[in-house]
């Protein structure tokens, strides 16, 4: 019969300044840091911005990608349409262009690190910057 145990989950968060009103920032290497310093081997990760004018993705880290990834989010929803959410903070098409992506991802851990494919990178996406953003993760 297989013996199953469980790693103790743990709960943590990450702090971090957002320097442009839109930035998509790689995020792997600071949540492989936290996965590391856990102790966890296998298991899975919850990553999550608790921000309505921001979002996480898994992509590509690559210049021209993340370029053509601002490119389609200003043309698809610009700034400055006319939103009715226009009239409280001038931040509509920030909120419209988060409900595109997602607030959170679940990736498993395998030998200690994010089980990503080759090419695959952890995006934060800040839609409404300059602002101090938090995110925070679930390890178990």
């Amino acid at each position: 019969m297989k013996k199953f145990w469980r790693n103790k989950a743990c709960s943590l968060r990450l702090r971090f300044p957002t320097r442009k009103e839109f930035e998509l920032i790689d995020i792997t290497h600071l949540i492989n840091q936290k996965i590391r310093e856990s102790g966890i081997k296998d298991g899975i990760v919850v990553i999550f911005t608790r921000h309505t004018t921001t979002a996480l993705f898994i992509n590509e880290n690559e210049s021209g990608l993340l370029e053509d990834v601002r490119e389609f989010f200003q043309s698809l929803i610009p700034k400055g349409k006319g939103y009715k959410h226009d009239r409280i903070d001038r931040n509509a098409h920030s909120h419209l262009r988060s409900i595109i992506l997602n607030p959170s991802l679940s990736i498993p851990i395998k030998d200690g690190k994010l089980l990503l494919g080759t090419w695959q990178s952890v995006i934060f996406a800040e839609l409404d910057g300059l602002r101090r953003r938090r995110i925070f993760i679930k390890l178990c």
